[in-house]
Parts: C-alpha cells; structure tokens; sequence
C-alpha cells in the first residue's frame, strides 16, 4: 500500500504537515477520521478488565508492630515499608512498541513498566485479557502528582503516535497561543502532545495542479475567497493517540467560543493618502461602537487589516473606505525641490510629527532614484503650514556629505570593507547622536563619486569625520581589487577556507569576495588598519597585499576552467527550459551553483532574445549545453510532459531524516525540482497485517519520485547522495572529567564551534541538570561524557583533537592548595593586589585566596592552578613573603595631634626615616601598616604599631624620643606683612625650606592647613594688636626660633610711599552702566588709576524684565516665500526700580595727570548714565540665531554699541536680550538686531508648484 509524504510523517513520529501533494481529484483537504472515543472509556467494574486487582481506595497506614522484643520470632528488625496511598487503573486496547528501545530494537512491556516505576517510584501492575485484546494497568503511587505524571508517561510509551489536523480559523489563533504562548504551553504541558502552527509566511492556498501555487516566482498570492468567509490554518497534533484526542478536544473548544469574529482587509489605499488614514484611528475605533476591534497596518502593501466582532468589523470597513475616498478627492499637493541628503530627515517619524504639526503628509523618492523632488500633500489651506513644516524639518539637523577618496575603484574598495567590518554600526555606537547612512548598492555601482551621510549634531558629526578620516588614512595603498569569475568563489571559499583564514593571520589582508546573488567578480584585498600586528609602512602593505594576491590568484587557477557558450534557443522554447517555478533551471545548475544559465534578455545579447547564455566550468557547460538541446528538442516534439516516474528502496530508518519536519526535505525537492515524493511502507504493512513477528534487521521503504524525466533523475540523485551521507554517520561518547568541559568548549563555545565546523561533527557536552532532575539536553549525558557526533572521518579527527586537548588541559590544568597564617594574608596580596599580581604574572599561574573565615580560624586557604612548574614557582613564592611575617606584636603610643604632621613628614619621608633609623624594612610595602596615624579629622591622638615585637620596641622607643623633642619646642610669633609673604615663601617654597632646613624649625604662614594646629605664640601679648593676617609663627627649639624671627624680621622690605589719592560720588544706579561689565576699570587701570569703591549694588546688575499680562508683538514683514520672525518688544523707563545711595570711589593714582583723566572719564560716563533713560527687552522665538547676533568674540555686539550708543546683553539662560539707552537708540539697536536674526545670510529657495 502507498504512503503520502504526509502518511509517512505520522507513521514516523514527524513534525506533521497537510499532505504536501494532495490528489488532483480531491483538491479539498479531508478531516482526519477520529476513532471513537469508546475505546478509551474505563469500565471500572468490569470483572474481565480487572479480574484480580484490588480496590483502588487508599491502603491503611497502620504500622506494623516490629518484631524487637517480641517473645516469639527473632531478634531482627524487619524492613518495613510503606504501602502507597493513591492509585489509578486504564486499560489499552493496542499497545504499539515500535517507538521505544534502542538502537532499532523495540523495548519490552517489561523494560518499559521498570523504566516508569524507576523514575516516578511508583508500583504498576499489568494483566492481559486474550479474548478482549486488552491490556489493563494499576498504578499506585505517594503522591497524587507522580501517579498523574507515571500514567502519562506510560500512555506516552505505549500508545500509537498518531498526527491529527484541525482546520483553525485564522482569528482563533491568538487564542489558541495565548498571551505570550501561555495558552498553547499549557495544552503542551497538560497532554505532552506536540502542537504545530505553520508560520503565516508559509502558508499557500492550494489550486487544482497540486502545487502550494503554479506562478513561476513560487510567491503566495492573494485568496480569492470572500472576506467574509474567513480563511483557515492547519495546527498539527502529533503525540500518543488519547493525549492528542485530549489535545484536540482542548483546542475545539477554544475554537468554538471564538467563531464569532471576522477579518476584513482595505487594500491598495493610495500611498499620499495613507498617513491621514492612519491619523484617523482614533474615529475607526469609535466606529466600532463598542465592539472589539483590531486594527493592523502594512504600510509596505498600503492596507489595513480589521479583526475582530463581525458586525463592529463591517461598521470600521465602511467608515475607512469612505474616509479614502473622501481624501482622494479632496487633497491637492505642492511639490519642492531639496538636496537629496536632506530627504533622508523626510522619512519614518518625520512623517507622522509632520502630519501631527500641519496636517499635511510629506512625500520623497526613493533613495536610489536621483530626483530631489519633495511632494507636500494635504488640504488647500493647510499647504503653507506644511510647507513650513517640512522645512524646519529639513534644516532641523547637520548633515554632512562625507566623500570617499577617489578614484572611484578605490572609493568602492574603502566602502567594501567598512560594509565588511558593519563599520556603521560601529560609528553609531560611539556617537549615539550620530547616524550614519552608506550608499546603497545601486549607487555603488552607478555612481561617480561615493559619499557617505552623517546626520545629528555638528560637534558629533565633527567627532565621526576624523574618526573616518584617521581609518581612511591608514586604508591608503592598503586595499586592491582583483578579478575572479564569480562562479568559482564558492569553490574557491569552500575548498580554501582554511587557506584564506591562515592567509589572514599571516599577512593582516582581508580577502573580501562579493555577494553571490550580484553575480560580480570583482575581490576585495584589504591590508586590516585593526588588526594589532598591521603596520603604516606603504611598502609593507604592498608586499603583503603582492603575497596574497598570488595566493588568491593560484587558487582561482586550481579551482576551475571557465568558459561561454551561447546556444540559440528559440524564445517560444525558453518557459521548458526553465521549467515551472525555475524547477528546470535549478535542475540544470545543480546545488552547487558553480553554473550560470541567462536566458532570453537575460543573456545580454542586444541582437537577439532567442539565445540562452551559459557560463561556467568547461565540463560543466558542455554538459548543460547538451542537456538544454535535448529538452528543446522534446519539446518541439511535445515528448516532455510530467508523467516520468521512477522507483527505488531506501533503508526505513533513514525516511524520515529524508522526509524531514512537516515534510521539509521533500517540500524542498518539489519547489526546487517540481517532482511529487511518495514513500511506501508494503512490507510493514503486511507484517502488521498479519500479526506474525519476525526480526527485521534492514526493513527497506520504497520511494517514488513522478515529475520531468531530468528533474526526477536530479531529486533521486539527491535524495541518494544524502542517504550516504546518513550511512556515514556514527557517534562516539567520550569519557572527559567535567573539570576540563568549560576549557574545552572556549569562551562563548569558540573551540567547541572551532571542531564542529572543522570537522563537520556536532559535539555536545552535558549541561546542569533541572530542578526536576532531567537534563537539558536532549542525548541522555552523563557529567563526565561528551558526544561526538557525525561522519566517521570527521569523528575521529574530532575525537583526537578533543583527547589532545585534554591531555594538555590535564598538563596545564593541575590544582594545588596549601594554608597561610591568617596574619600573612595582608602582605600576600600587597597594596591593591600588587603583590599578589605580581607573583601570577612572573610564575603565569592562577591563583584564589580565600576570604577569612567567620568562625575565626588562624588560617587561610590558596588554591593555586596551572602547569605544575607554574604551581611549585607560585607556591614557594607565597610562602616566601608568608615566612618572612613572624608573629606580630600592637602597641599604641599617645602623640599629641599637632605632632602627627611633623612626624609623618612631607610625603611620608619623616615616617620612612624613623623606620630606617629602627633596622626596619627598605620596601615601602613592607613598611606599610607598621605605623598608623589617626585618619584626619580623628579626635584621637594615638597612634598603632604593628610589627615583629623587637621592631615594634625600637620604633616605640624612637617615636618617644622624637615626641619628646617635639614637646620641648617653643612657638614664636613675628610680625610681617601680607602683601609680603610671597616673597618670603619663595618659587615652589623653595626659600621657605631653605629657612627651615637651616635651623630646624616650622614655619606657618596664615593660610597654611597646620597654622591653626601649631598653637599660640609665646609672645602673643606683644603682638596683641597685630593683624591676624600679617602673623606668621616659627616653631623649634628656643635659640633657633628666635634667631630665624630675627632673620625674618631683617627680610621685610619698607613699605612704597602712597601715590595720589582721591574720591568721587557715584550713585548706585548707574553702577551698571558706567562699569561696561568691568571694561570701565580695566580703561582707567591701563594709565594707573586703580578704584576702590566703598559700596556695592545689591540687586542684579542686569535689569529684569517686568511681569505683564500682554506683551505687545512685533511681525517683521518678509517676502511670501519666507515665514514672519515674530519676536516681543517691551520698553520700560530706566532706573525705576534701582537701588537708592551713592558710592564713594577712592582713586589711587601714580601721578596727577592719571588721576585727572580718571577724573574727567568718570565724570562723562555719570552724564552718559543720565542719558539711559529707557530699557528694551527683546525676546527672540528661540536662541538658534544668538550666536550670529553676537558674532566671534562680541563683534557684533560692540559694533552695535558703537554705532548706536545703547548698552546691549544677551542673556544665557533665555531668549531675552536687554538694551539700555535713549529711546531712539534702543529703538535703532532692536531694529538692527531683528534684520540681523531675520537673514541667515543664506540664498532663498525656490519653490515650484
């Protein structure tokens, strides 16, 4: 009996599918025929089910008395155990065993009730009644869940594996899955049957020829059916037979509480009128008048898709289409010209803030299309707004156009491998504001000069030209083009994969090859700028770049000989030569696609279209050439129709990796080759039949495969050639300690990936086991053994790489542990881990140390891993520095916080010298945590030591004898004038150490961090009405003190006579004005006048603008073509609100005639001051324009000021500028000030309508 691909699915447990060739005289798939459900009914009381079992009500509980110290019986203590509490009876009427065991081998009823009651701990009893052919179960069990779970896996084990199809509305299909698959995971979970939902993408209406669609393309085309009459999908149940009938009423019953919706489509919506469609989602929505209703947009296709109740659906359609047609008519449009680089601001978003702000959709060409042509479409009146719109939009980013350096080979060459190297994604990564456009594939090829786009600020654009810039520079002379017949690349690739790879870490080149689908010939050699060992020599990239392109060039002569050959072939013949869907064709080619078959216009020959062009190996070609004559030459005879059919057995236990999941390797064959597969399976069948058993060592399945006489021999050639490939397979488990697994597999799987792509082999190792105490993966592994699994060359290369690598791991990989005192731990690890660090890097071992245990331990544990040379060097060195700290001692020493400075010494030196002093350690590691100061701040005065007990007696001793000096020092104080510190400090302090280092005294000066640490001089009476200032204290012993007071007594300089001195009133309120934000008194410094003024402004030096409920509005006419500026004026009287008083200004000059032009400037700025009598305030729509109205450096600004005489500022924080003057010269200042911001100094557009 003959078996369809989809009956040999379920026979073999595969992923179902609807029959992939369906009969020509059944087009109308047939439901699948459901046994009665009768035959899972359980007859609990039927006595020839359960003819000896017991109740199935819990057994009692009660304990059995044990037998110790009974009277009678012996002294044993019997095992006693539990008897389970819950159970649980089914009966089978058919028990299929063929699905379980191994390797071929069908298990035993037996085996398979073990294999439950091992994993579940569970009882289960079996009887059979011959008569009724029934088989009847009793579990018991603990627990009612592992009852539930051992009955499941025992129906999983034992029933036939059936595939059953429920035909699904489409609209039921969320439901069915679920919010996030919840739904379908439960029905997965409950019944552990496998539930299969094709993607939408695949899914194909079927017509009469057989075929999933008869157009050449092999695309989906629309449904014809109503839209009304919603469209089904297939869901497969493949799983034990009552799971999957318990699966398949599940989801009928979701299916049936969802049959009231409905799905309808508004298609081919014109592209300018779709954005105010979509605007209008808010009305469909209501249109639906409460019902439940989706709306799904696919711009790309211009429709809208409406779900859900029917009636709300048909009520959302209508008001859609009339909403369409009512803008098809009434829109009108403006078309604009803009440089192509702007449109790229005109897309995606910006179409939606664009219909959001004006109501007006925008337009634009495709990228590859040159024009610069911008449509603006929308209502009449709603045009200018829109416009404007698209405008600000246009202008509202920097974009620069980046140019490749030329010649145009080389600009492709650059480009080719920044493509490569995803060198966009790479630029926006470090500038996130920046985006970064490269030329499309077809301008690539067109274009003269290439360039590439950078949008976003112009400080980060900036960023990203020089980081092209510096990339592009290091790619001159680093990149060559060579050319290859683009057929021989994927030989070239495949045969010389490794050789390019090595070619790569040897010579730093890129061998770029094009994509194959643009059939281009042209390979890229790139000398990589990133890789670490690249160098900038122009020679060094040459020679490297010569090597390689030999190389290249010697592999392209090994690969193959190319040749062309056009054979005439009328054009009426060329739809059999290519065959239905380019089945032929493909068939010709072959899956290598080493061929290259051009037919009609195709083949580029401008005389004639009856010609088919063939390129490609020479063998090759003379064969296709000869192949292409023959099946012309039937089809002049009409000898070719689809009726060749050929038989052949294959092994049964590879059918199903033929037929693949949901019938994947015979869907391929019949789009590719247009040939319909059949698989029988005669002889199992009559075994079945026949109830005998027999033992079936090689069971045969016989294939047929119907369809054009070559195509049939190719898919058989096919289906051959893999099935050999299957008979070669084997795998090998591998005993490997788990220590070593994450070494082998790399970090991200990089080695394990390395082997499975070298040797084509798939190498699995264990992974942790789940909470349920299954493991993940699917090949049962246990922790020490990994699987290998493939051809058998390529498992034992893979297998004796895998077993080299161990051995070195093994070498490399050896653990040591050994224990430290608690107290050396510190001093192992060093400051920041240097020590530690160090100790790795010579010794080139991995090294652990514990933390410190809770409970208090003395010690604490290393694990040192490496070679073991590496191990012994890095233990001997840590037990090195571990020696070396005896046992520790702690005293503290009470030292007064005004010594610690001194102490400690600048730097620590004063520290590094006492411990010296003490016979202590050189190393400033070691010498660290010997003595400890209170932090800063600390109100304490102790200070620690720590260290060997004979060290700590001699610094204590040291630190007492230095303290003890400290103490007996006297503090002086001496009087010197501030103005003439400076000097007596010195250049870095230089003259300042000297004094000190002289005597061997402190010298504090007021300002200094420990000047109020030193305490009060001794002669602080004398110098009670001394400026606390100009008192500097000198501290040591006696004599030395007073005798550097003396010397620094004898340094102060006299003091300069004072020059001319006089004052002058200025009020308060023109503070502002005279000061010129401090330009005023660096004039009147300039001839040696300097001011001192007795009183400060209070308020801000700035007037600030009035609070006003209505700002009067200023409009600056402009020409039609550009937008009004519209900015706010205010004016206010000057001085209103300013500060009362006056000031007195103490001028101190060199001479009389400084003093008297100081005089006379002042006095003319007092009356200029009077003159500002009035106060503009200017707000400007934003602040975009304030860098041209200031102009570099304030030029502008001062330009303004001189030509109009107001004061003029611009504010930072906000879009207000304030001038103060007369009224026609604040008046004059705005007005220059609006014409400046309202002319960007750019030429004006021109539009067309």
């Amino acid at each position: 009996m003959a078996l369809s691909a989809a009956d040999l699915q379920r026979r073999h447990q595969l992923e179902g599918a609807p029959d992939p060739f369906p009969s020509l005289a059944d087009p109308t798939p047939r439901a699948p025929k459901i046994p009665a459900p009768t035959e899972l009914e359980l007859d609990t009381d039927s006595q020839s089910a359960f003819p000896s079992l017991a109740s199935s009500t819990p057994v009692s509980s009660t304990a059995i008395k044990p037998a110790w110290g009974s009277a009678t019986g012996p002294r044993i203590k019997p095992n006693v155990v539990k008897a389970p509490v819950f159970a649980d009876s089914f009966t089978l009427s058919a028990i299929d065993l063929s699905n379980t065991g191994k390797d071929g081998k069908p298990a035993t009823l037996g085996e398979i009730m073990k294999q439950v009651m091992a994993k579940y701990k569970v009882k289960v009893e079996a009887s059979a009644n011959q008569k009724a052919r029934q088989t009847t179960f009793h579990i018991k069990a603990e627990t009612q869940k592992e009852l539930d779970k051992a009955k499941r896996s025992l129906l999983a084990l034992l029933s036939p594996v059936i595939t059953l199809i429920i035909h699904a509305p489409a609209s039921t299909i969320a439901s069915i899955i679920g919010p996030k698959g919840a739904t379908l995971k439960q029905i997965r979970d409950q019944t552990s049957v496998r539930v299969d939902i094709p993607p939408r993408d695949s899914l194909a209406v079927p017509n009469g020829n057989g075929h999933a669609n008869g157009s050449a393309s092999g695309k989906a085309t629309p449904s014809s059916v109503d839209e009304d009459e919603e469209p089904t999908i297939p869901v497969t149940l493949t799983g034990p037979q009552p799971l999957a009938y318990e699966a398949q009423a599940l989801l009928n019953q979701i299916i049936s509480s969802k049959t009231s919706k409905a799905t309808q489509r508004v298609r081919d919506i014109p592209s300018h009128v779709l954005p105010f469609v979509i605007a209008r989602r808010a009305t469909f929505l209501a249109a639906a008048e409460g019902g439940d209703v989706h709306l799904t947009l696919s711009s790309a296709a211009r429709e809208i898709t409406v779900s859900g109740d029917r009636e709300a659906v048909v009520r959302v359609v209508e008001v859609i289409k009339t909403t369409v047609q009512g803008f098809n008519g009434s829109l009108t449009s403006l078309k604009i010209s803009l440089p192509k680089r702007q449109h790229r601001l005109l897309v995606g978003k910006a179409v939606d803030e664009i219909m959001a702000k004006a109501k007006c959709a925008v337009v634009v060409a495709s990228h590859d299309d040159p024009s610069e042509e911008v449509t603006v479409w929308g209502q009449g009146n709603d045009l200018p707004t829109g416009l404007r719109a698209v405008m600000e939009r246009a202008n509202s980013q920097y974009i620069h156009e980046f140019p490749l350096p030329g010649p145009i080979a080389t600009s492709r060459q650059i480009l080719t491998y920044m493509i490569r190297i995803q060198y966009a994604q790479t630029l926006t990564t470090a500038h996130p504001g920046v985006s970064v456009f490269f030329p499309t594939p077809a301008a690539i090829e067109k274009a003269q000069t290439l360039n590439i786009d950078l949008v976003g600020e112009k400080s980060a654009v900036d960023a990203v030209i020089r980081q092209i810039s510096e990339l592009i520079g290091k790619l001159i002379g680093a990149t060559r083009s060579i050319s290859i017949d683009w057929l021989i690349h994927r030989i070239i690739t495949g045969k010389n994969a490794k050789k390019l790879k090595q070619l790569q870490d040897l010579h730093n080149v890129l061998v770029i090859f094009p994509n194959e689908a643009a059939e281009q010939s042209t390979v890229v050699l790139v000398y990589d700028p990133a890789s670490p060992s690249s160098s900038l020599s122009p020679d060094e990239k040459k020679k490297h770049l010569d090597d390689v392109e030999k190389e290249v060039a010697k592999f392209a002569k090994d690969a193959a000989d190319v040749k062309s050959e056009k054979v005439p072939v009328e054009a009426r013949w060329h739809d059999a030569v290519v065959g239905t869907g380019g089945t032929t064709l493909n068939a010709l080619i072959g899956e290598d696609k080493t061929l290259s078959i051009k037919v009609g216009a195709e083949a580029g020959d401008p005389s004639t279209t009856d010609v088919i062009l063939v390129r490609g190996a020479s063998v090759d070609v003379d064969k296709a050439v000869k192949e292409i004559l023959k099946i012309v030459e039937n089809a002049k005879n009409d000898e070719i129709v689809n009726s060749h059919s050929t038989e052949f057995d294959i092994d049964k236990e590879y059918v199903g990796r033929v037929v693949g999941a949901q019938g994947a390797g015979v869907n391929k064959l019949r789009d590719q080759l247009g040939v319909k597969v059949d698989v029988s399976d005669d002889v199992d069948e009559k075994e079945k039949e026949s109830g005998k058993k027999r033992k079936t060592v090689h069971q045969k399945s016989k294939v047929k495969i119907t369809g054009r006489k070559e195509n049939v021999e190719e898919a058989k050639r096919r289906i051959l050639s893999q099935i050999e490939r299957l008979a070669d397979e084997t795998s090998e488990v591998l005993k490997i300690s788990s220590q070593y697994h994450s070494s082998l597999i790399g970090q991200s799987g990089k080695y394990a990936i390395r082997l499975e792509e070298k040797y084509s082999v798939k190498i699995t190792f264990p992974r942790q086991s789940a909470e349920n105490g299954e493991g993940k993966t699917r090949e049962q592994l246990k922790a020490d053994e990994v699987l290998i699994k493939g051809g058998k060359k390529g498992v034992a290369g893979a297998k004796s790489e895998l077993l080299d690598a161990v051995e070195f791991e093994k070498e490399s990989n050896n653990v040591l542990k050994f224990t430290v005192p608690n107290r050396a731990v510190a001093r192992i690890l060093g400051k920041g881990g240097v020590s530690i660090n160090e100790i790795k890097d010579n010794t080139e071992a991995q090294i652990d140390v514990e933390r410190a245990s809770e409970d208090g331990g003395s010690v604490t544990n290393v694990t040192v891993r490496g070679t073991k040379k590496a191990i012994n060097a890095a233990k001997a060195a840590i037990l090195a520095i571990a020696d070396q700290v005896a046992e520790e001692t702690t005293v503290a020493v009470t030292v007064e916080s005004r010594f610690h400075r001194t102490l400690i010494g600048a730097g620590g030196q004063g520290l590094k010298d006492l411990v010296s002093r003490c016979g202590g350690p050189s190393d400033p590691r070691l010498q660290a945590g010997l003595i400890r100061f209170p932090r800063q701040g600390e109100p304490s005065d102790e200070v620690k030591l720590r260290g060997e007990p004979k060290l700590v007696i001699k610094l204590k001793a040291e630190l007492e004898k230095a303290v003890a000096v400290l103490r007996e020092r006297v503090i002086l104080g001496v009087e010197i004038p501030a103005v003439q510190h400076r000097a007596l400090i010195g250049r870095g302090g230089q003259h300042l150490n000297d004094l000190q280092n002289k005597r061997d005294v402190q010298i504090q000066f007021p300002g200094s961090r420990s000047y109020n640490q030193v305490g009060e001089p001794e002669n602080m009476v004398d110098l009670a009405e001394v400026d606390a200032a100009d008192l500097v204290k000198v501290s040591g012993s006696r004599a030395a003190a007073e005798a550097t007071v003396e010397e620094l007594k004898g340094q102060i300089k006299p003091p300069t006579p004072e020059g001319i001195v006089d004052t002058l009133t200025v009020p308060l309120k023109y503070h502002h004005v005279i000061s010129q934000q401090g330009s005023f008194f660096r004039a009147l410094r300039s001839f040696g006048v300097h001011v001192d003024q007795s009183k400060q402004p209070s308020k801000s030096a700035v007037p600030t603008k009035p609070a006003s409920t209505e700002a009067a509005t200023a409009r600056i006419d402009e020409t039609e073509d550009e937008p009004a500026l519209e900015v706010q004026w205010e004016v206010v009287p000057n001085y209103q609100n300013a500060e009362d008083g006056d000031s007195v200004w103490t001028l101190k000059a060199r001479d009389q005639a400084g003093l008297g032009r100081a005089q006379n400037m002042i006095q003319e700025a007092i009356a200029n001051a009077q003159r500002m009598s009035h106060v503009g305030f200017l707000t400007l729509p934003d602040r975009s324009v304030f860098p041209r109205i200031v102009g570099s450096k304030g030029a502008n600004v001062a330009r303004l000021r001189n030509e109009t005489g107001a004061d003029i500022t611009v504010s930072r924080e906000d879009s207000t500028i304030v001038i103060i003057g007369s009224e026609p010269a604040i008046v004059a200042a705005k007005d220059a000030i609006v014409k400046m911001a309202s002319n960007p100094g750019r030429p004006q557009r021109r539009y067309q309508d």
